[in-house]
């Protein structure tokens, strides 16, 4: 059973920074891992990805501010997330495809969330004006 378990969200205030993790059940480079968020109302959306070969795409919205990496040794996948503004409130997940795409892939289809087969249940990062 493939799982993936998210940790790190918190309540900040704007401009202050946060690191999520996401840890799967298996080998992390030898997959596609992307993250994605959702607030209420609003449809889940592709913000990130990483793949096999540490390889990384942002959306427009994350670029910049938001990075996506990975330790190999402790099998976890971060996402450090800077100058957090009141929109950026939202659940936050990881996920991951049934292989090793690169992220150009993933990019190139606009980070649609049906690129992925398997979810976290995610960690809410809330962020006050």
């Amino acid at each position: 059973q493939v799982t993936l378990v998210e940790s790190g969200g918190d309540s900040v205030l704007a401009g202050e920074s946060l690191t999520l993790s996401c840890t799967p059940s298996e080998q992390i480079d030898r997959y596609c891992l992307g993250w994605f968020r959702q607030s209420n109302g609003s449809e889940r959306e592709g913000i990130a990805a990483i793949d096999s070969d540490g390889s990384t795409a942002y959306a427009d919205a994350v670029k910049g501010r938001f990075i996506v990496y990975q330790d190999t040794a402790k099998n976890i996948m971060y996402l450090q997330l800077s100058n957090l503004q009141h929109e950026d409130s939202a659940t936050y997940c990881c996920a991951r495809r049934r292989g090793a795409d690169s992220v150009v892939y993933i990019a190139n289809r606009g980070f649609g969330r049906r690129l992925f087969h398997y979810w976290g249940q995610g960690t809410q990062v809330t962020v006050s004006p």
